[in-house]
């Protein structure tokens, strides 16, 4: 909740392949430097909820965001993390965290199972469409899209920073 005991709004922000590929092995399979920096602008000041295999991909919690750590396993501990076993206990923690901290959200930042646990419940997406088709073993969920309007999109070629061309685009839940 914020600090006048609204709810912040829960974005999910994820880059997905036209096939609907996100990763391999537990890591970023492309190379998109504008991506990242859209990443951290959209997420820097908030909590943002991740899965274990996620977060141990990453290997320490982002800079200048307050990481939940969602797990099954009851006992994982990480330095500098919180740790929730439910999407319910993981949102709660992340609203009170958000509303302390003046967070303007709170972001599910992956990966695939975290994504599909809360995309009925997300109030934005904010994707970014990576124009490739790359092998890998996680795959972003399906998802209706009529129960989304597009609000923006802004397509971006490939560049020495970036090694795909890829659009950004926001959604948001029609209500």
């Amino acid at each position: 909740m914020s600090a006048d005991g609204a709810k912040l709004p829960v974005v999910l922000v994820a880059a997905v392949a036209d096939n609907g590929v996100i990763g391999s092995e537990n890591s970023l399979i492309w190379r998109l430097k504008t991506d990242m920096r859209r990443f951290r602008a959209l997420t820097m000041g908030c909590p943002i909820i991740m899965g274990r295999k996620t977060f141990l991909s990453i290997g320490k919690p982002l800079p200048g965001r307050h990481t939940v750590v969602l797990t099954r396993d009851p006992d994982f501990r990480a330095e500098g993390v919180e740790v929730a076993t439910s999407l319910e206990e993981a949102l709660a923690l992340a609203q009170r965290l958000g509303a302390q901290k003046g967070a303007s959200a709170v972001i599910i930042g992956g990966g695939s199972e975290i994504y599909a646990l809360a995309l009925p419940l997300v109030d934005r997406l904010e994707l970014t469409f990576v124009h490739a088709a790359p092998e890998g073993d996680a795959e972003f969920p399906s998802w209706d899209r009529a129960a989304f309007r597009e609000t923006s999109r802004s397509d971006h070629p490939a560049s020495a920073e970036d090694e795909h061309a890829f659009s950004f685009a926001s959604f948001e839940r029609r209500i």
